[in-house]
């Protein structure tokens, strides 16, 4: 036989366990993890502090600055978002990203890309592919897309890239191999996170104005963009260099199917 409880039957005190206050944060927490507002935490890399900011979508935005309160702002005048500071990011976003500043480009790290293009969202995909210690011009990426002659959109693109660094548009050169301009802080700063992963930028700008575009080997008669690893491998006596891939074509030579560098002649 069911019996049915009345609220008289229940102990004095009982049921204020009901009308405990929710905790300070949970309206931040929610607002937080549908999106509707951000939180921006500390980040170390070879540049100095980076300040990240993310919600339950993903990582929103990368700045490097030196107070996060003045980063936080910025971020929450361009999102139209609440943003609030932390002391720490949550450790698995943390881990996350310090893989991928190493160079683990398959880790996963959502990414929160609202009121972006298409075509943008392309482009910064496709600079994921991008290794570490590895660099390719803007053509490259505009051919690899099915963008050919939007060389020029690429370059624009990845100059408004939000997540620098965790989307590695440092890693894309000017098509003359010029280093090119950088959105986290110019130039300089490209230069600097390039070193950092292996690479002489002075020595990719000499070598581009020699006109030594792309490097093949005489032994396996493969032609590769010069920083692909296995360009690297190729020991000096057996390296050749070529202005096209239409020349390194017609001496003998086949495109890297790894680097793929055949946008050289799409984005000429």
């Amino acid at each position: 036989m069911t019996r049915t409880i009345r609220l008289t039957d229940v102990a004095p005190g009982a049921l204020a366990i009901l009308v405990l206050p929710a905790p300070a944060h949970l309206a931040d927490d929610v607002l937080v993890e549908v999106g509707l507002a951000d939180r921006m935490g500390p980040v170390a890399s070879p540049l100095g502090t980076l300040w990240v900011a993310w919600n339950g979508r993903g990582v929103s935005e990368v700045e490097l600055a030196d107070d996060g309160a003045d980063a936080a702002a910025r971020h929450e005048a361009r999102t139209g978002r609440r943003t609030m500071l932390a002391g720490a990011m949550p450790s698995s976003l943390a881990d996350a990203i310090a893989r991928r500043l190493a160079g683990e480009r398959r880790v996963r790290i959502p990414l929160d890309l609202r009121g972006r293009s298409e075509f943008e969202v392309a482009v910064w995909t496709k600079a994921l592919e991008i290794p570490r210690g590895e660099v390719r011009p803007y053509g490259w990426i505009a051919a690899e897309i099915g963008r050919p002659k939007a060389v020029r959109a690429v370059g624009t693109a990845l100059g408004h890239n939000p997540v620098p660094l965790i989307v590695p548009c440092h890693r894309v050169v000017r098509t003359d191999g010029s280093i090119g301009q950088y959105s986290l802080g110019g130039p300089g700063n490209k230069r600097t996170i390039l070193a950092a992963e292996g690479l002489d930028p002075d020595g990719l700008e000499a070598a581009a104005r020699r006109g030594e575009r792309l490097s093949g080997s005489r032994t396996t008669r493969i032609v590769c963009w010069p920083t692909c690893r296995h360009a690297r491998r190729t020991q000096d006596r057996y390296r050749v260099s070529f202005r096209s891939l239409r020349e390194a074509t017609a001496a003998g030579y086949r495109a890297c199917r790894v680097c793929r560098p055949t946008a050289i002649e799409a984005a000429a």
